[in-house]
């Protein structure tokens, strides 16, 4: 399936066929990666990455993947480009597109990464907007089906604030792979009614569903995976912890979650995570409202159900697939 020459931006551009052939060209890449097998499919190709929002895991996985791939990288900070500045996204897009043969954006508006594909021509890939997180997915999908050992009827329960760009992106990617999702939430941060009703209608041809709740004991019943994220996202003030805090506290994905959920339910996390007290974040959330422990509890994050870490992998894997397909004929 040609893939050539397409953005990937949000999933919601791309048909479960499309999704699969990504998934299992992942597979194939991580394979080579584990037994040393050189791929360098892409020798003498430049992409240029830039970041708005600092990250570790999409970093290195697209620095590393696009190295693996035999291109050359150059990564801008916010304040190594004029873009948006001195120089507006559009005409930013059309010079890169003349001296790279892709673009990586990390940052906030959905709608820069959309011009950005609009004016660059040639590939954009959404590293992560205030929106969407697609890259992200398809490491989530990845990890999910190699541990469950498939996609198709899994119930992914997201607990926590569930209009973020994790739990968005968290509920297309089920509704376009015949998965069961379940927004368990305050409904006060229940994700976008639009956006609901954009996921059942492609669930509706996959056999999806889409369901939101704000009971915990009904969201995590029966879940074959419980998902959570940070509950203040990179960006919003820090004004917001404590309202943030009382809303989410009885969405912490703990022992008593979990007992609710499969016995061989895991738990995802995109990280970071405020699982403990070993980061200047948690050690100050803990002085200001005594939680040692926010999302997740760290019994939870260090179990055996947890596949965090393969999930970080992925994103490496998974990126490389996105780069390789848009960037081959």
């Amino acid at each position: 399936m040609a893939l050539y020459g397409r953005s990937f931006l949000k999933l919601l551009d791309f048909t479960p066929e499309e999704i699969r052939v990504l998934l299992d060209l992942s597979k194939r890449l991580k394979r080579e990666k584990r037994l040393h097998i050189g791929h360098k499919h892409l020798t003498g190709r430049n992409v240029v990455l830039l970041f708005e929002k600092t990250s570790t895991r999409t970093r290195c996985a697209f620095e590393v993947a696009a190295m693996d791939l035999g291109m050359g990288v150059t990564f801008l900070d916010p304040v190594s480009s004029q873009m948006g500045r001195k120089e507006s996204i559009e005409d930013t897009a059309r010079v890169l597109g003349r001296m790279y043969d892709g673009i990586e954006y990390r940052g906030f508006s959905q709608n820069t990464v959309e011009l950005l594909a609009k004016y660059a021509g040639v590939p954009v890939w959404n590293g992560l907007t205030d929106e969407f997180h697609p890259t992200q997915m398809l490491a989530d999908l990845l990890t999910i089906e190699e541990k469950l050992g498939k996609l198709e009827g899994v119930k992914v329960t997201f607990m926590g604030d569930a209009r973020n760009n994790v739990a968005n992106s968290l509920m297309i990617a089920c509704a376009k792979m015949g998965m069961h999702f379940t927004a368990c939430a305050p409904r006060e941060l229940f994700p976008n009614g639009e956006l609901v009703e954009c996921a059942r209608s492609v669930a509706k041809n996959t056999g999806a569903t889409v369901t939101l709740t704000e009971h915990v004991s009904e969201g995590t019943v029966d879940a074959d995976a419980l998902y959570t994220d940070i509950w203040v996202s990179m960006g919003e003030p820090e004004s917001v912890w404590a309202e943030r805090i009382r809303l989410l506290k009885p969405y912490q994905v703990n022992e008593a979650a979990f007992s609710r959920a499969k016995e061989e339910a895991i738990f995802l996390h995109c990280l970071p995570s405020y699982h403990d007290l070993k980061t200047e974040i948690g050690k100050d959330i803990h002085e200001k409202f005594g939680l040692a422990e926010m999302e997740v509890t760290d019994s939870v994050f260090e179990s055996p159900r947890s596949v965090v870490f393969d999930e970080a992998e992925n994103r490496l894997h998974t990126i490389k697939a996105v780069m390789l397909a848009t960037l081959s004929k």
